[in-house]
């Protein structure tokens, strides 16, 4: 395809996409001020329900500015072909092909979170502090900001740099050697994340013994799902919200409880909670999700590895050399609406995969304490109740709140 032709659809790709994005944002909008379902009417009572309006709309607001100016810069990028004068800026530092990229990816994503950062801090110090979230002092988020760009350097820049000398050294194989460096890497961050990278930033400490663990421990063992890692994370250094989650594989998976969620909830709804999350377990749903990812990606991988050394790709761009950086970023935007239709087809199947979940606990007679966690969980961290069907087929990994509990009872 021409190189002119290229950049049109690139070009294309990113109005449509920014058009449909805030088409669909502003339908879910228009939703959330409709009639809470009879089902959930004792979620909010009338002071909490418009203070979660009014945080709904605040967050809605600040979305269509935040996107806007990042499409604004993106259309900036393409028409004033930003992206050759980082090239050229690149260029004419090194003419080392991995240094090149590096530098390129370092320099463009530097810019991107000096322009995000001023969002990132009015998101987090005005709508989260206004509505009784933020607990994050401003030592905590800079400390967050310098460890997650260290992070990324490292982490992110070594595996660009493999990447590169990977294709350097064989365009015909490239795909394959990427996919399983990258299926690698992905797998060993599932075993190790939350024993390497969540220590960087929270504290976890071994649940202590008492009713709460006994009750885990129990209902594990009832359900026939071997546990014995249980700890309790700090979450409310940075925010009031509620969570849990499992993490790791294997012999190394482990339970991972908020201090938020054991203030807000009782022990029946914990147990609970934690039973879905078994449920996900003995269903089989993170492995067929990892699998799912690592095809995915496979087949992203392929598709690039055909066309990164066209010079068209980089051409569309303004720079006329195939060039590996350049390419991606071509690649990237081409491929986004096919990477849409899969996400939908993923939180689809994610969706039932919930659902699969819910009704473990069922088959434990404990779905009425699932319930109440549910609508504890959405009060405190003022979720809504009434999104637009669009944005749940399109954007929702979990079914909404009102269908979970139409299931469950």
């Amino acid at each position: 395809m021409p190189p002119q032709i290229l950049f049109y659809l690139i070009l294309s790709i990113v109005i449509l996409g920014f058009i449909f994005d805030q088409i669909v944002d502003f339908k879910n909008a228009t939703w959330f001020s409709k009639p809470i379902p009879d089902i959930l009417s004792d979620v909010y009572d009338v002071g909490k329900y418009k203070q979660q309006q009014n945080y709904k709309f605040d967050n809605y607001r600040f979305s269509v500015i935040s996107s806007g100016v990042s499409f604004a810069l993106m259309l900036l990028m393409l028409l004033c072909k930003g992206f050759a004068f980082i090239n050229h800026i690149v260029l004419s530092i090194t003419d080392n092909y991995i240094l090149q990229a590096l530098l390129f990816f370092g320099i463009f994503y530097g810019a991107v979170t000096v322009i995000a950062l001023p969002f990132s801090i009015y998101e987090t110090f005005v709508i989260e502090k206004k509505y009784g979230f933020n607990t994050t002092t401003p030592r905590i988020f800079i400390s967050d900001i310098l460890k997650s760009t260290l992070l990324s350097t490292i982490i992110g820049g070594a595996l660009l740099a493999l990447v590169v000398y990977i294709y350097v050294l064989t365009t015909t194989y490239f795909w394959v050697l990427a996919w399983v460096l990258l299926t690698t890497f992905s797998l060993f961050m599932g075993v190790f994340y939350s024993t390497l990278i969540v220590p960087l930033f929270n504290k976890q400490t071994p649940l202590e013994e008492g009713e709460l663990r006994t009750a885990i421990l129990n209902f594990a063992e009832k359900s026939g799902f071997n546990i014995s890692n249980i700890f309790l994370i700090d979450g409310s250094k940075r925010s009031t919200k509620a969570n849990a989650y499992f993490t790791g594989l294997g012999k190394r998976k482990r339970i991972v409880l908020y201090d938020t969620l054991i203030q807000e909830m009782t022990t029946d709804e914990i147990v609970a909670v934690l039973a879905h999350e078994i449920g996900h377990f003995k269903y089989k749903h993170i492995y067929k999700s990892m699998i799912y990812g690592i095809i995915q990606m496979g087949i992203m991988l392929f598709i690039f590895g055909y066309f990164a050394s066209d010079n068209a790709l980089s051409a569309a761009l303004g720079v006329e050399r195939a060039t590996f950086h350049i390419a991606l970023i071509a690649f990237i935007i081409i491929y986004s609406p096919i990477s849409m239709v899969l996400d939908i087809f993923s939180n689809v199947q994610s969706r039932k995969n919930e659902y699969q979940a819910d009704n473990f606990t069922k088959e434990h007679g404990i779905s009425q304490h699932l319930i109440t966690a549910l609508k504890k969980l959405s009060s405190h961290n003022m979720s809504n109740l009434t999104p637009h069907p669009w944005t749940v087929f399109l954007e929702y990994s979990h079914p909404p709140l009102y269908e979970r509990i139409k299931n469950l009872e």
